[in-house]
């Protein structure tokens, strides 16, 4: 994951977040799970398989237990210490302190990993301060959880494509600057929509839009039917380059937040019309008329 920080919220991003099973699940069970490692090192004074003068004591294996999350059980492996000293608050302080995991796993996902962030997360969970250097060792462990979920294949096909670009005030190497962080959102038949890609560019050009979307393909975007997007012109030409003969139509809110997918349009031809309503009835989205035009013809326009 990139050290630069983005100082502005993406709200509706970390909004699909908070609510993803797919993004959640893995990410509770692995940041709870290294909590609990920690806090035995910090108990035993020394890490697994450590020589060092000052421990306290030796490991004994693990003890399994379930715990209860928004986004259902998670099983973990407790530690256990042959001496018998090793305790945990977690489990008792877990529900009234899920809120505040998830909102900070959804913020570092679109911001960066933050020690400060993890620091006061941690200290939630346990009811005490972690060292410096348990907060750097969980720190770098969450870092690489959320690189695997930023480059996970995409296996499920995704109809619909929901494509924005957001300019923040990033801080990079001392310096703040406005840079554009590009946003992909998938959508299924079903209506649920996914997180697929938040990254940043140095500016919102063809050559930025086109990479975005070849590292979304690269990873196994398939099944797209219809792209949502404004009318960058940068944008425009990079769609059908990568995205061959998808219809796209251009949005005038301007915003993921204010789009929510609830009054916005998608029709095409005769098979993809009805295909659309059936979504849409589903989704309890209505549809404007057809105005859609395939990506590598000339456009038409309508609102969303």
């Amino acid at each position: 994951m990139t050290v630069t920080k983005i100082r502005t919220d993406v709200s509706a991003v970390k909004e699909l977040l908070r609510s993803d099973k797919e993004f959640l699940k893995p990410l509770i069970q692995g940041a709870v799970q290294d909590i609990l490692e920690a806090e035995m090192t910090e108990t035993l004074g020394a890490e697994k398989g450590e020589r060092s003068e000052g421990r306290l004591g030796y490991r004994s294996g693990y003890y399994s237990r379930s715990l209860i999350t928004r986004v259902g059980k998670i099983e973990l492996k407790v530690p256990q210490d042959r001496q018998g000293r090793f305790s945990t608050e977690l489990f008792e302080r877990y529900q009234r302190s899920e809120k505040a995991l998830v909102a900070a796993l959804a913020e570092m996902y679109v911001q960066g990993v933050s020690t400060r962030k993890v620091k006061q997360v941690t200290e939630e969970l346990v009811g005490h301060a972690f060292s410096a250097s348990a907060i750097s060792a969980i720190n770098k462990r969450l870092d690489a959880s959320l690189k695997a979920f930023c480059e996970r294949k995409l296996k499920e096909p995704f109809p619909y494509l929901i494509l924005d670009a957001r300019y923040e005030r990033v801080r990079d190497d001392g310096i703040i600057a406005s840079q554009a962080v590009l946003i992909a959102i998938g959508v299924d038949w079903e209506g649920r929509r996914q997180v697929l890609a938040v990254e940043l560019a140095n500016r919102e050009s063809r050559s930025s839009w086109k990479e975005f979307l070849e590292g979304l393909k690269a990873r196994g975007l398939h099944g797209v039917e219809f792209v949502v997007s404004d009318d960058h012109p940068g944008l425009k030409k990079a769609i059908p380059e990568v995205l061959t003969g998808v219809f796209w139509q251009r949005c005038y809110v301007g915003s993921l937040k204010k789009l929510q997918l609830a009054d916005s349009v998608l029709v095409g031809d005769s098979r993809s019309a009805e295909q659309t309503r059936c979504w849409g009835a589903r989704s309890g989205i209505s549809w404007s008329s057809s105005s859609l035009a395939r990506s590598d013809s000339s456009s038409q326009m309508s609102t969303c």
